[in-house]
């Protein structure tokens, strides 16, 4: 990756789309040069996807619960992540290191829901216990890491010497 290539990622994360004609508008590259980039981007595995995000929010998934889960099995994490990642409202699971082996982030329709994912994790062999954490508000909650940065940051930080 190169300096364009990260401007280009960058402009991505800020804008919310890929659309070639608007990440030109914000960067000032050429159009075919962005389709060219977009491309080789994707068959390089670092654009995974072009769909649309949706908030969460705006459709009734207002309620975020974050799970500590503590499990005891046999053999390699990634089946246990796949029965977690598989419970319904699941969005993100982590596999972490100390007393917890497992961040669970959900998003769910309603407070009742709660007991319901709750119940739904219990029900899982693997799993000893939970601790959930409400959130009440959600301060920051991007969606794209490259958000986060400064061009600059970036293009120190992973564009090819």
């Amino acid at each position: 990756m190169d300096d364009r290539d990260i401007t280009i990622l960058k402009a991505i994360a800020d804008l919310g789309t890929g659309s070639p004609e608007a990440l030109q508008e914000e960067t000032g590259i050429p159009v075919s040069t962005i389709h060219y980039r977009l491309n080789n981007l994707r068959d390089d595995g670092v654009i995974t996807n072009d769909l649309y995000d949706i908030d969460p929010d705006s459709i009734g998934l207002d309620v975020t619960v974050v799970l500590e889960v503590l499990t005891s099995y046999d053999g390699g994490y990634e089946d246990v992540a796949d029965e977690i990642s598989a419970v319904e409202g699941v969005t993100q699971t982590f596999f972490t290191m100390g007393e917890t082996d497992f961040v669970v982030v959900a998003r769910l329709p309603g407070s009742d829901d709660v007991e319901r994912l709750i119940s739904d994790f219990e029900a899982l062999d693997p799993v000893d216990r939970t601790n959930s954490t409400f959130v009440i508000d959600r301060h920051k909650d991007a969606q794209r890491a490259l958000e986060s940065y400064s061009l600059d940051s970036l293009a120190t930080a992973l564009a090819d010497e």
